[in-house]
C-alpha cells in the first residue's frame, strides 16, 4: 500500500473493494491512512515516532493485533464475568445497548469505528442474528446496511417481515473483525452474555441464524450450515428463555452463490408457517 496515497483516495478505493466483495485488510488502511494524516508529504516513515508510540515495524497487521489486545490484568474468563453482570444489569434493550457500547473486553473494539448493536423494531416477533458487522455497518453503526443487508431486507419482505414493523436485527459479535475475517473463539465468548440477555428482554418468537458462524455459536454446534438449515432447532438461555430458531443462509453468502436462494427461500417459508401455526399477526 503506498504511503504517499490520500486519506480520501484509500476511502474510496476501500469501499469500491467491499462492495465487489474483496476481503479489506482495515488494519493496513488504518495505520496507512494515520500515517498519511501525520505527513501529507509522504514521508512518515521516515519521521520519529511520536513519544509514547511504538515505531512502525513494517507489520500493520501485527501493529493492529497489539492494539487489539485486553488489558492483560484482566483473563478471558474476567471478562466474560464482566459482560454477564453489565448484560444482566440491564432491564431493556436500550439499556442493555448502553452497556455492550460501555464493555471493554473485546479485543476488536479498539480497531473500529463504532459498536454495532442492533436495528429494527423492539420486541418484535423475529430476531435476526447475523455473525457480525462489516465496513460499511462499521461505519454507520448499525447491523446489515450493505449489499448483504439490502438483499436480507428483501427476503424479509417476502414473508412480510420488515425492521421498521416487526422484525428485529442483531448480530453475535458487536465489533467488525479486520478484514471481515469470522470473529474467533474468545471474541464471540465475550458477546454470549449480552446475546442471550438480549434474547431474554425482547422475547421473540422466533429466531433467523443467518449464516454458519451464529447458527453454531448460538447453537453450540459444529455442525456446518449446510446441514443445520431447512430445520428448526430449540435454543435456550440460562435463564430459561426458550426459543425456536431457524438457520439460514447468510446473504452474502446467497449474492455470491444466487442458485441457493431457493433454498434460502424455503426456509423464509418456514419462519413464515411457524408464525402462523404461533398465532402471530404480521
Amino acid at each position: 500500500m503506498p504511503q504517499n496515497a490520500s486519506a480520501a483516495a484509500l476511502k474510496a478505493l476501500t469501499e469500491w473493494w467491499e462492495d465487489m466483495g474483496v476481503a479489506v485488510d482495515q488494519a493496513e488502511i488504518d495505520a496507512v491512512t494515520r500515517a498519511q494524516r501525520a505527513d501529507p508529504a509522504g514521508d512518515a516513515a521516515a519521521r520519529p515516532a511520536p513519544s509514547g508510540e511504538a515505531p512502525s515495524n513494517g507489520s500493520d497487521q501485527a501493529q493492529g493485533k497489539r492494539k487489539s489486545r485486553r488489558s492483560q490484568a484482566k483473563s478471558l474468563d474476567d471478562w466474560i464475568a464482566e459482560a454477564e453482570s453489565l448484560a444482566a444489569g440491564a432491564d431493556s434493550l436500550e439499556s442493555l445497548k448502553a452497556a455492550i457500547e460501555s464493555f471493554d473486553g473485546c479485543p476488536l473494539k479498539q480497531l473500529c469505528e463504532k459498536t454495532v448493536v442492533y436495528d429494527g423494531t423492539l420486541n418484535a416477533p423475529v430476531m435476526v442474528l447475523g455473525e457480525g458487522p462489516g465496513g460499511q455497518e462499521d461505519r454507520i453503526g448499525l447491523p446489515f446496511v450493505g449489499k448483504a443487508g439490502q438483499l436480507l431486507d428483501k427476503m424479509l419482505a417476502a414473508i412480510d417481515l420488515d425492521r421498521k414493523r416487526n422484525a428485529f436485527i442483531s448480530n453475535v459479535n458487536y465489533w467488525r473483525p479486520p478484514g471481515n475475517r469470522n470473529p474467533e473463539a474468545d471474541e464471540l465468548a465475550v458477546c454470549r452474555p449480552f446475546v442471550n440477555r438480549m434474547v431474554d428482554l425482547a422475547q421473540p418468537k422466533i429466531i433467523i441464524a443467518t449464516g454458519g458462524v451464529a447458527a453454531k455459536t448460538l447453537l453450540d454446534t459444529k455442525t456446518g450450515i449446510m446441514r443445520l438449515r431447512g430445520s428448526e432447532r430449540p435454543f435456550e438461555t440460562p435463564a430459561g428463555t426458550v426459543v425456536p430458531l431457524v438457520p439460514m443462509f447468510h446473504p452474502a453468502y446467497l449474492l455470491r452463490r444466487p442458485q441457493d436462494k431457493s433454498r434460502a427461500w424455503r426456509d423464509l417459508l418456514l419462519v413464515q408457517a411457524r408464525l402462523n401455526e404461533m398465532g402471530v399477526s404480521l
